[in-house]
């Protein structure tokens, strides 16, 4: 009985450890932010989301963000699939930098794009000559967001074709499919739930991006001044409730690509 109690008296303490750390690091954070953006009454809060400056920043970033998540999508799948299918001198290497800038600091990531498409780099100059920019004008914003959200869909639909097995793919062969109907039917259906919850999760941290635009936006409002830049500036002109209303949007939108993407987890694994 005294070990029966002993370690129900562990149990819910590391349990109770497990769940303050969760409320001070999350639930407080974001509960003092709805709190914040409210705190002025409902009119405060509908006048700061209506001001043209802060909805255009928040349309501009929904915009972008979905630009950046389509692109890692496509070129995610493509990558996930030439690393799980194909054996190549370096592969390793390339799977590890796949992870690189969840480990590279995103204001770094912002110094590379300037570095490398800047006015002065030989890539924007030749963009210049042709008679377009890319650094402070929103294809560098979509390349920002592209470059920090890229392992989202490699890490999420890698797995899915380690698992998927050989056998059915011969199976369709040996039933005279072709590659490509294979493809859409056979291994298609396994990628999607990763391809899915990839996507979204590319889409949700692209929303919040702030340290590699900050750098090469160029956060002009209206034209490439996104959500996350907009609430710096509201911060830095004393002005709180603005700061926590567009905050309340972003939060309230990456809770809702969350939801998602765990309603198609659950149904991935169901089937």
């Amino acid at each position: 009985m005294t070990a029966g109690l002993r370690q129900h008296g562990w149990t819910w303490g590391f349990r109770s450890t497990i769940l303050l750390y969760f409320l001070i690091l999350i639930v407080l954070p974001i509960c003092g932010v709805y709190v914040q953006a409210f705190s002025a009454g409902w009119g405060e809060f509908a006048a700061s989301l209506l001001d043209p400056i802060a909805w255009k920043a928040v349309l501009l970033t929904l915009k972008l963000g979905l630009l950046a998540a389509f692109i890692n999508v496509l070129a995610g799948t493509m990558v996930a699939w030439v690393l799980t299918r194909y054996r190549f001198p370096g592969r390793a290497v390339l799977n590890s930098l796949v992870d690189l800038p969840f480990a590279l600091p995103t204001a770094v990531g912002g110094l590379m794009i300037l570095l490398l498409l800047g006015p002065g780099s030989w890539l924007g100059s030749a963009a210049e000559a042709a008679g377009f920019s890319i650094v402070f004008h929103q294809p560098a914003i979509v390349i920002a967001m592209v470059f920090v959200t890229f392992p989202f869909v490699i890490r999420a639909v890698q797995p899915l074709l380690e698992e998927l097995e050989s056998s059915q793919e011969e199976a369709a062969y040996t039933l005279g499919a072709s590659r490509s109907r294979t493809f859409f039917q056979v291994i298609l259906p396994s990628m999607l739930p990763g391809i899915m919850s990839g996507g979204m999760l590319a889409f949700s941290r692209a929303l919040a991006e702030f340290g590699a635009v900050v750098l090469i936006a160029g956060n002009i409002p209206g034209r490439t001044l996104v959500a996350s830049v907009f609430i710096y500036g509201e911060v830095e002109s004393d002005n709180p409730v603005g700061a926590a209303a567009v905050s309340v949007v972003l939060l309230t939108l990456s809770f809702s690509v969350l939801w998602l993407m765990n309603r198609v987890q659950r149904r991935g694994g169901r089937s």
